[in-house]
């Protein structure tokens, strides 16, 4: 375990990490013994930093859904970040070129919850009558921590991710917004373009064979520390496509079908 003098040094590195645009190293060199309470524990404070400063709490992010990315990270498990107010864009926003540092995007479906969602024990049925409509969104990620220790050439872990955020800095919402009753979730698809490109395609059954079922996961998480998914609140269900990287002059289209489109330019 970390001591607390640890983790508020982690946290403050972070936050000047990604107030300067200079990555830190890998908490998981740093810090060989680091587990996922403790990296959990790192993002929390960096959390109350954001919160002192006086961001606000909109929601959630839920990651590392899918098989593929946690295969590649030798975890079964999702992680989960805290989304602020200053995260959000509108349709069609344009990224301006100083705000991050390695952007990728994912296509997600957004939750808005109309009532409050506590664990334990939720369920997908739950989540669904909790959710008051669902979105088209992109998650911007970046990464406060380097993807890669130039002098080890490790790459980050799940530890690192979690430390970070869950890698999350921004999300854009857009297209139709639609009740859960509404449409089938797992069908729900999203053709992912950059610069008039596809570059890749999936569907809402790749997030843990449901969207909800992620939701339910972070409701069920959140319990063991006192906490729950509040009404009003975003919860971002996680990304069923690969991460694309977003390069200065991309605008990136997210294409889903009948819920509409959702888009950014990055400057």
């Amino acid at each position: 375990m970390l001591t607390p003098d640890e983790i508020a040094a982690a946290a403050r590195d972070l936050d000047e990490a990604e107030r300067t645009r200079q990555q830190t190293g890998l908490m998981s060199l740093r810090f060989p013994q680091m587990t996922m309470d403790d990296a959990y524990a790192v993002q929390g404070a960096w959390v109350e930093r954001k919160r002192s400063a006086g961001r606000k709490v909109i929601g959630w992010k839920i990651g590392l859904t899918s098989k593929a990315m946690q295969y590649a990270l030798n975890i079964d498990t999702p992680d989960s970040g805290v989304l602020f107010d200053d995260m959000r864009f509108e349709d069609g926003a344009t990224i301006p070129k100083d705000r991050f540092i390695q952007t990728r995007i994912e296509a997600e479906i957004a939750f808005v919850m109309k009532a409050d969602l506590k664990g334990p024990d939720v369920t997908i049925f739950e989540v669904l009558n909790a959710t008051d409509y669902v979105i088209p969104a992109l998650e911007i990620l970046d990464t406060r921590i380097l993807r890669v220790d130039p002098q080890t050439k490790q790459a980050r872990t799940i530890v690192d991710t979690i430390a970070d955020n869950a890698a999350n800095a921004g999300i854009v919402v857009g297209g139709r917004a639609m009740r859960p009753d509404q449409v089938d979730l797992r069908w729900v698809g999203a053709i992912v373009s950059r610069n008039g490109q596809v570059e890749e395609t999936g569907l809402g059954a790749g997030v843990l064979n449901h969207p909800a079922r992620g939701i339910a996961w972070l409701a069920n998480r959140l319990a063991q520390y006192g906490e729950h998914i509040s009404a009003g609140q975003i919860v971002l269900a996680g990304s069923f496509i690969r991460p694309v990287e977003a390069r200065h002059g991309d605008t990136i289209v997210g294409d889903y079908g009948p819920l509409g489109t959702v888009s950014c330019f990055f400057e």
